[in-house]
C-alpha cells in the first residue's frame, strides 16, 4: 500500500483531473508536440544592405513579404543584423535594431525636395533634375574659383569654395573612387560622415 500525505494526495488528484479535463476538451500532447510550426519569416525575400546610422558600416538583413496579389508592393517587416557580415557579425546597436521604424516612418524623405532662397516652402525635384542642378552649380562654382597657380607661379589645381561629405555606409572600394573623384576635382576640403 503506498503511503501519501494529504499534499501529495491534493497533487495527485488535481494533476489526474487536469489531464483528464484536456482530453475531453480534445487536447492531444502528442498531436500538439509533433505539429510543425511555420517561421514568421519562410515566405520573406531577403536582402543585404549596410546600416545608414553611422561610419561603422555594419550589415543588415531586410525581410520584405508581399501576399502575391498583382499590384501590391513588397513591404519590408523585419530587420536584423547580418551574422556572415565581417564588421557586426549579426549584432545591431539600438539604432540600428530601430530600423525598421525608420523605414516605415511617415516623416521619412523620399525624394529630393528645393528650397528657393528666401522661400518658405519646400519644391519636389525628380531625381534627373536635382542631379542636373547639382552638376550645373558644381560646374559654375568650379569655373569660377579653381586655382590653377599660387602667388609664387606653382602649379596647385586647388578648389577652395566648395567641399565634400562622403557617405559613411561605402564600402572601401567606394570611398577610394570618391577620394579620387574629388581630388581629381581640385577638392581639397573632404571629409567622410563619420557620426555627424
Amino acid at each position: 500500500m503506498v503511503q501519501l500525505s494529504r499534499r501529495q494526495f491534493m497533487q495527485v488528484t488535481g494533476s489526474s483531473l487536469a489531464a483528464s479535463s484536456l482530453a475531453v476538451m480534445g487536447f492531444s500532447p502528442t498531436a500538439a508536440l509533433a505539429e510543425v510550426r511555420q517561421f514568421k519569416l519562410a515566405a520573406t525575400t531577403v536582402t543585404r544592405q549596410t546600416c545608414t546610422y553611422c561610419s561603422v558600416g555594419c550589415g543588415i538583413l531586410m525581410y520584405s513579404y508581399s501576399d502575391g496579389v498583382k499590384n501590391a508592393k513588397m513591404s519590408v517587416m523585419h530587420v536584423e543584423g547580418d551574422p556572415d557580415h565581417p564588421v557586426n557579425r549579426g549584432t545591431l546597436c539600438p539604432k540600428g535594431a530601430s530600423l525598421l521604424d525608420f523605414v516605415h516612418s511617415p516623416n521619412r524623405l523620399k525624394y529630393p525636395e528645393y528650397r528657393a532662397p528666401g522661400s518658405t516652402e519646400w519644391k519636389r525635384l525628380s531625381w534627373d533634375e536635382a542631379l542636373d542642378r547639382i552638376a550645373k552649380l558644381l560646374k559654375e562654382d568650379r569655373d569660377a574659383n579653381f586655382v590653377e597657380k599660387n602667388e609664387k607661379g606653382q602649379t596647385v589645381n586647388r578648389w577652395l569654395t566648395t567641399g565634400m561629405l562622403a557617405a559613411s555606409a561605402s564600402s572601401n572600394e567606394a570611398g577610394y573612387v570618391t577620394h579620387k573623384v574629388a581630388r581629381s576635382w581640385g577638392l581639397l576640403a573632404l571629409d567622410n560622415q563619420a557620426r555627424v
